[in-house]
């Protein structure tokens, strides 16, 4: 039975990492029946749920993980993730009410892990995208990008980026994307910079200078 649900599980994963969601789905469900408590069979359920935006399902699963491993500090950041997610398509007044939670996930996962990168954008976006009355606060999304920064210089730099860029402060965001894409050289760090040319600042010389630098 054991070799069996290795060997399964090693098809499964496969089926995942080739973009096969649905047969890696019905793959996972298979070895879920006989072991309903294996982790990373439910985490790979979740994913490929909010793959496919079923967001309810992925809710369902991660909330069983968070419950099987309280102190796993990813599970409550994908939790958040999902949550919001449905947030974000659910009306304006159930939004509300699932606000709370979304924050407290992403808070979760930064407490039981103080170096979750991810759990920190996701409240940078949080608080740059919520209005002020509920909650929305851009002094907060800028302390968690200094603490981005500390984590990974790269990470600081673009979420700060992005914060200019979120209120229209077009040259302070390009300052800080100058300095992650100067510091690392990334795709990611050129493609903000770019896009930021070409879409915010209207600047085609500027873009395609970069172009050719």
């Amino acid at each position: 039975m054991v070799i069996w649900s290795q060997s399964n599980f090693e098809k499964a994963e496969k089926l995942f990492e080739a973009g096969k969601y649905d047969q890696a789905q019905s793959a996972f469900e298979t070895l879920l029946k006989v072991n309903p408590s294996n982790l990373k069979t439910i985490e790979y359920l979740g994913d490929i749920a909010g793959k496919n935006k079923s967001w309810d399902k992925a809710i369902t699963y991660y909330k069983k993980l968070k419950e099987l491993k309280p102190a796993e500090a990813n599970y409550f950041y994908k939790y958040g993730g999902v949550l919001g997610m449905k947030a974000k398509e659910a009306n304006k007044f159930r939004a509300l009410g699932m606000i709370d939670e979304v924050k407290a996930s992403f808070l979760k996962a930064v407490s039981l892990n103080p170096k979750h990168i991810e759990a920190r954008w996701a409240l940078i976006e949080l608080y740059i995208q919520l209005p002020g009355i509920v909650g929305g606060s851009e002094s907060k999304a800028i302390k968690y990008s200094n603490e981005l920064s500390k984590l990974s210089a790269v990470d600081g730099y673009l979420s700060r980026g992005h914060i200019e860029e979120y209120f229209e402060r077009y040259e302070s965001a390009e300052k800080q994307y100058k300095k992650a894409f100067e510091l690392t050289k990334s795709k990611v760090a050129y493609q903000k910079l770019y896009n930021l040319y070409v879409y915010k600042m209207k600047n085609a010389g500027k873009a395609k200078q970069l172009k050719t630098s």
